[in-house]
């Protein structure tokens, strides 16, 4: 098995000249490989469940089922791909949807060649792209929670590695900065998703920039 393998992508978007575009350009990376594509959300979850591909390009706006519809789908059915929106949209309020359905961050659609492929790779590590910008926006729209809530079960330590998470740090880079085991960092956030009542990281990170528990600067 190699050392460092492809990252297997999947394009979903209901223009073929967004596609072909970003196969054209995808395919010339070293460590990405684009498995499949896909016109509509309905047609990339069924993609996604027979490719198994680790990081998939959503667009939001698509006929029939659309990329948050799809977003659901794909974490109902258990899907370990990690979703990243393409999207054309620069409206906060178009993305907070995506976000809260389980998506790991965005991009636009002019984005730099460049700065798409660092996305995939980021997120494929564990990243969550929350742009500051996107967390006022949550802030703002959102009913102001008290810090405690559900955190105040949450250990000293729990809260160490959740403020790490709101950062967009990988379970790598945390454990490596809490001088920690990678295995007993993915306990801390077992534990952490379990007793916010949250489905994954990005859901983790959202509610720590909305209840003051991530880290300041």
């Amino acid at each position: 098995m190699p050392e460092n393998p492809l990252i297997r992508v999947l394009l979903v978007d209901d223009h073929q000249v967004v596609r072909r575009g970003l196969r054209t350009f995808l395919e010339v990376q070293d460590d990405i490989e684009v498995v499949g594509e896909a016109a509509d959300g309905a047609e990339g979850v069924a993609k996604a469940q027979e490719l198994a591909p680790d990081v998939v390009l959503m667009d939001l706006k698509m006929p029939g089922v659309d990329g948050i519809e799809a977003l659901r789908m794909l974490k109902e059915g258990g899907s370990r791909a990690r979703i990243l929106i393409v999207t054309s949209f620069t409206e906060h309020r178009t993305m907070v949807p995506a976000l809260r359905a389980g998506a790991a961050g965005y991009v636009y659609k002019d984005v730099d060649p460049e700065a798409l492929a660092g996305a995939i790779r980021s997120v494929h590590s564990g990243h969550v792209l929350l742009q500051p910008e996107l967390a006022e926006a949550l802030l703002a729209e959102d009913t102001p929670r008290a810090p405690q809530g559900r955190g105040g079960t949450l250990t000293e330590r729990e809260r160490e590695v959740l403020g790490h998470i709101a950062d967009g740090r990988s379970n790598r880079e945390i454990a490596r900065g809490l001088h920690l085991s990678e295995k007993t960092v993915k306990t801390h956030v077992s534990n952490i998703l379990m007793k916010l009542d949250v489905a994954d990281r990005t859901q983790a990170a959202l509610w720590a920039v909305r209840n003051g528990a991530a880290n300041d600067g």
